[in-house]
C-alpha cells in the first residue's frame, strides 16, 4: 500500500507511555474480562465500560496526550492514514464533515468519555467524545485472528472507526440508538449490524478515493483490496463464535457475518459513492 508520500496532519493524540488511569481494587482483571467479551462478541464500547463502571465504582480519569505527527513507523502511519480519510470525507461532504477530534493510539488502557478503554476490546470510537481509539497492540492481534499483517487491512480498521464518527455527524447513529429503545434484543442487533456493515462500506469509500485527494500518494495497490476483504472476513461474528468454540448463533450477530463484512467493504470500494452504504439499512 502507498502512503508515505501522504501529507500529515490526521489529528493524533499519541498517549503511548502514560498511564491508564487508577482503578478500584480488583478492577483491571474485571476490565480486562469484560473487556476480550466485548470484542469477541461485539459488545458496544459503551455498554462495556459501564459494566466497568459500575462493578469498579468509577470510570477512569480522561488525560491528554501529545499532538502531532509521531515519529515512528506505526504512529506516521495512523497519522497519514487518517489525514488522507478525513481528506476523502471533506472533499465528498464539504463543510458539513467535521474530522474527529483526534485518533489516540495508546498502550494497555486509557481514560475516555465512554469509560475505561481496554486494549483487548480492539479499536472503537467514543461518541462522547468523538475520538477514535487504538492500541497499536490490535495489528499484533489481527494477525493471531487470521486477518494477516498488510498495512490495507490495518488502513481498512482505522477507516471503519472513522465510518462510526461519519454516522454521528450524520445522525444514523442516533437513529439507531432511537429505534433499538423500543425493540427486542435480536431485532436491535439488527440495527447494530447494519451500522457495522455501513462502517465497513465507508471504509471501501474511503480506499476507492484516496488516490484521487492524494495525487496517488494514498493508494491501495494490487492485492491490497484483497488484504482488506480477507481482514474483514476475519473478524465477522459467525467467524469469532467459531473461533470461540461456540455454536454460529446469527440472532446474537452485532457486526455482521463474514461474508456480509466482505461484500459491503468490496461494494463501498467498487462504487466509490458513500450513498450506496445506505443499503445496510435495507428491510428494517
Amino acid at each position: 500500500m502507498r502512503w508515505r508520500g501522504g501529507r500529515s496532519g490526521g489529528g493524533v493524540e499519541d498517549r503511548r507511555g502514560m498511564s491508564g488511569g487508577a482503578m478500584a481494587a480488583g478492577g483491571g482483571g474485571i476490565a480486562i474480562i469484560v473487556a476480550i467479551a466485548a470484542y469477541f462478541l461485539g459488545i458496544d464500547p459503551n455498554a462495556a465500560n459501564s459494566i466497568v463502571s459500575q462493578v469498579t465504582g468509577g470510570g477512569a480519569s480522561q488525560r491528554e496526550g501529545t499532538f502531532g505527527t509521531p515519529g515512528d513507523p506505526e504512529g506516521l502511519f495512523v497519522d497519514k492514514i487518517s489525514a488522507n480519510i478525513n481528506d476523502v470525507w471533506a472533499a465528498k461532504f464539504g463543510d458539513s464533515y467535521k474530522p474527529p477530534a483526534s485518533i489516540v493510539i495508546y498502550e494497555g488502557g486509557t481514560g475516555t468519555a465512554c469509560g475505561q478503554g481496554q486494549a483487548a476490546m480492539g479499536p472503537f470510537y467514543c461518541p462522547g467524545d468523538q475520538k477514535v481509539y487504538l492500541d497499536l497492540s490490535f495489528w499484533k492481534q489481527m494477525e493471531e485472528l487470521g486477518a494477516g499483517s498488510a498495512e490495507s487491512a490495518r488502513a481498512y480498521v482505522l477507516a471503519h472507526e472513522v465510518g462510526h464518527h461519519m454516522q454521528v455527524l450524520s445522525g444514523a447513529s442516533q437513529k439507531v440508538q432511537q429505534a433499538q429503545r423500543s425493540l427486542g434484543q435480536e431485532e436491535g442487533n439488527r440495527y447494530s449490524v447494519a451500522l457495522e456493515l455501513q462502517a465497513d462500506c465507508y471504509a471501501g469509500v474511503w480506499a476507492s478515493n484516496a488516490p484521487a485527494v492524494s495525487n496517488g500518494e494514498v493508494s491501495f495497490e494490487p492485492g491490497d483490496l484483497e488484504a482488506g476483504i480477507e481482514a474483514a472476513g476475519a473478524i465477522g461474528d459467525d467467524t469469532l463464535q467459531r473461533r470461540q468454540g461456540g455454536a454460529v448463533r446469527p440472532e446474537s450477530f452485532t457486526h455482521g457475518s463474514s461474508a456480509q463484512r466482505m461484500e459491503w467493504l468490496r461494494r463501498g470500494f467498487q462504487n466509490g459513492d458513500p450513498s450506496v452504504c445506505d443499503g445496510t439499512f435495507a428491510g428494517l
